[in-house]
């Protein structure tokens, strides 16, 4: 069983230090189903790469000393007699490899590292290689029948987190071509990420695409996805299959999960903050700022000609309901993180009451702004109204690449606090943010900053302007950028 992870920074070889494994060493760790090698095939300034190799002994396995009582045999064990004895267990990628790199990077997965510790916290170039994957279809995230496998099952969930994946089906025997493919890949990842993150998502998503584990699962194990898959789990477009398969479709560990998952997600961001903003927005046409927000992108889009829209982070559909009073618009898309945000976007809407030509302009989704979903590509315009200050920075590059990057519409609208402009609202501390949920707020050069470097790098051109009523020296209330391709 082998995986490789290398890296092109410069200098490559910092990938020992996030490792916390010396390039220079055969590193050697002992499991209970077998023994682990951590070695670098390859130590240079320029490429550095590190292979895991987990031998399996498949008599400890049968005997007990690698499994817990209740673990589940390989698959290959109920085809015949010798199945326990004779598998894919040695040679392809599951709950074993999983188990190994917990065992050898544990350091590496919490984003330690004691002599590189600004460079843990950064995405960097990862490649990463799996000779033979289990890719195994079955239920989809919705229970039905037929899931997708192969090399489909892999794109589906490793693309939405900004990796190239490269995966290639094995061939049964590559002496008899037309016996086809078996239901293992090789499979190569690239892509700029966190080596914390490249375990991570190794670690959880190679029982998935097995769809076995050769272990017990109970309630610890959802304290490990949770922890594994925080930051990216919550939004992931197929979550729901990632939790029925990680958890051997025990509903009860699952419904936990979910629960957990979404315990502290972000406000609503259609929910304003009163310490400030009503009173601040008195005196734009006696409507309040939220309102003057959504006739700035209401305006932006009558102006641009679009006929499908999309609203970023809808919360619990402010901006969706004006979008529906448009009947220029033929497809209008609401997405949230929060599935609770959504079911109030679907009361304040109204949609089991909506007529049917009606309803079909409207549809709501469940997905993150910092995952590559295609069900978003081909707009003429998305919005992110009072969003992204929602958004941990570290996950800004991720959010870029998925918004600008793979969904590209035609034209985006932002919004966001203008942090210069705090310094009118009464009772709000210098330093504060104007929301809990707040990750940042930016002046007006930060935003130009950022702006103008996504324009630059997607081939977009972008105009700076603002909403609501104009202090001097402090600008307004609400910076607006938007974005045209």
């Amino acid at each position: 069983m082998l995986l490789t992870v290398a890296t092109t920074h410069r200098p490559a070889t910092d990938l020992g230090y996030l490792l916390h494994k010396h390039p220079g060493r055969h590193h050697v760790a002992d499991l209970p189903f077998g023994t682990a090698h951590v070695f670098y095939p390859e130590a240079s300034e320029q490429r550095c790469e590190a292979a895991v190799l987990v031998e399996i002994d498949p008599v400890r396995l049968v005997t007990g000393q690698g499994r817990q009582p209740g673990a589940m045999s390989s698959a290959a064990a109920s085809r015949f007699a010798l199945g326990q004895y004779v598998n894919d267990r040695p040679y392809a990628a599951s709950s074993f490899m999983s188990v190994a790199l917990g065992r050898l990077f544990g350091t590496a997965l919490a984003g330690r590292s004691k002599e590189r510790p600004d460079l843990a916290g950064r995405a960097i170039p990862v490649e990463m290689w799996l000779p033979a994957v289990p890719c195994r279809g079955g239920p989809d995230g919705r229970g039905g029948p037929g899931g997708p496998g192969g090399a489909d099952l892999v794109g589906l969930l490793f693309r939405p987190l900004g990796y190239d994946v490269d995966a290639s089906p094995v061939a049964l025997d590559a002496a008899h071509p037309g016996w086809g493919a078996s239901e293992y890949c090789s499979v190569r990842l690239a892509g700029e990420v966190r080596i914390q993150d490249a375990l991570g998502h190794l670690y959880v998503l190679l029982p998935v695409l097995d769809d076995a584990k050769h272990y017990w699962v109970g309630p610890a194990e959802v304290d490990k996805l949770l922890r594994r898959g925080a930051g990216w789990l919550a939004g992931h477009p197929q979550r729901d299959l990632i939790l029925r398969r990680y958890l051997r479709r025990d509903q009860r560990l699952s419904r936990d999960a979910l629960a957990a998952l979404f315990a502290d997600e972000g406000a609503d961001p259609d929910e304003e903050d009163r310490r400030g903003e009503a009173s601040a927005a008195d005196s734009v046409r006696g409507a309040s700022l939220a309102e003057a927000r959504i006739d700035a992108v209401l305006r932006i889009i009558a102006e641009s000609g679009a006929q499908t829209v999309a609203d970023l982070g809808c919360g619990s559909g402010r901006l969706l309901g004006r979008l529906l009073g448009q009947p220029e618009l033929r497809r209008i898309v609401g997405l949230d993180v929060s599935c609770g945000a959504l079911s109030d976007a679907a009361r304040r809407l109204r949609l089991e009451e909506l007529a049917p030509r009606q309803r079909a302009r409207i549809e709501l989704l469940h997905g993150s702004l910092t995952y590559a979903d295609d069900r978003l590509r081909g707009l003429d315009l998305a919005a992110l109204v009072e969003v992204i200050e929602h958004v941990d920075p570290l996950r800004l590059a991720a959010l870029e690449s998925a918004v600008f990057g793979r969904a590209r519409p035609g034209v985006v609208v932002l919004t966001t606090p203008n942090a210069e402009y705090n310094a009118v609202f009464e009772g709000l501390a210098p330093g504060e943010f104007r929301h809990a949920d707040h990750r940042f707020e930016w002046t007006r050069d930060e935003l130009a900053g950022w702006a103008r470097g996504v324009a630059g790098r997607n081939g977009y051109q972008v105009e700076l302007s603002g909403i609501g009523p104009e202090e001097p020296g402090l600008g307004c209330p609400t910076q607006l950028a938007v974005f045209r391709r």
